[in-house]
């Protein structure tokens, strides 16, 4: 245990704090530093790769990184380990994460060999130093996310370490021309997908998430009225323009492509 006088406090300006018990510096380790080298080196050489271009942050999102004739690829694990919540991470569980990891491995052994994670995927995690050792790997420290998919705090970008990750996602593989993230008249940025599909010509969206930056007043915006998340707007509201302002403006311009589902779509009246 810690002495409690050495705890501290950890905040961004995205405006939330926490308590952080006393525990030794954290340093990268040297398995940390071989993990995110080597996960930008295969990241690299996949294009497109999903989670965006270069530069990557190394997320710790419990990503497993496979070869097949096709070279490299990454799938992820159930759960992903926050260096910070290993200090509560039970061995027991965490190894639950290693068993399933060996399990897929064992279909591609030349990936096991060239990560050389061999030794890793067959010691069991029993203590806390088996954690540690698993929290920095190639098998939890290894999603690749550009700064903005990892940290970002809107209206920059919805990061996934801000933004509940069934909505932030979503940005990873919706349609570039539609905004998943609107703000209001309020400043509220409110995320929102459509009801129906691309050409449908339905404009109507369905709130996901609403944040306030702003202690609420009162009374709600006016654009939202009394819609929180799960709710519906109408295509006359402003929230809905904007999310699908973008594809309007195709529309408008008559610049959307034959193949494309929109071009049977036509501007709300």
């Amino acid at each position: 245990m810690g002495d409690p006088d050495t705890s501290h406090t950890e905040h961004e300006d995205h405006g939330w704090t926490r308590n952080i018990p006393d525990h030794p510096p954290r340093t990268d380790s040297a398995d940390y530093v071989r993990s995110r080298t080597r996960m930008n080196a295969m990241a690299d050489g996949i294009s497109p790769f999903f989670y965006g271009p270069a530069d990557y942050e190394d997320h710790h999102g419990g990503g497993l990184w496979l070869k097949d004739d096709d070279g490299w690829f990454i799938v992820r694990n159930v759960a992903g380990i926050e260096w910070s919540a290993q200090f509560c991470a039970d061995p027991a569980k965490v190894d639950q994460l290693r068993l399933i990891a060996r399990r897929l491995y064992a279909a591609f052994p030349d990936a096991v060999a060239d990560l050389g994670i061999r030794e890793l995927l067959d010691t069991p995690i029993v203590d806390a130093a088996g954690v540690a050792v698993w929290t920095d790997s190639i098998c939890n420290a290894s999603v690749p996310l550009p700064a903005n998919a990892h940290r970002g705090v809107l209206p920059t970008a919805g990061g996934i370490h801000h933004y509940p990750a069934p909505v932030a996602e979503i940005a990873f593989f919706k349609y570039d021309d539609f905004d998943l993230w609107v703000d209001d008249s309020e400043g509220n940025q409110i995320a929102v997908v459509p009801l129906a599909p691309r050409g449908a010509g339905d404009g109507r969206v369905q709130v996901l998430h609403v944040r306030r930056p702003n202690p609420p007043e009162p009374d709600p915006p006016a654009d939202l009225g009394h819609v929180a998340a799960g709710g519906v707007l109408g295509p006359q509201t402003s929230i809905a323009e904007k999310a699908f302002g973008e594809q309007y403006r195709k529309i408008a311009l008559d610049e959307v492509d034959p193949s494309d589902p929109l071009v049977n779509a036509t501007l709300p009246r």
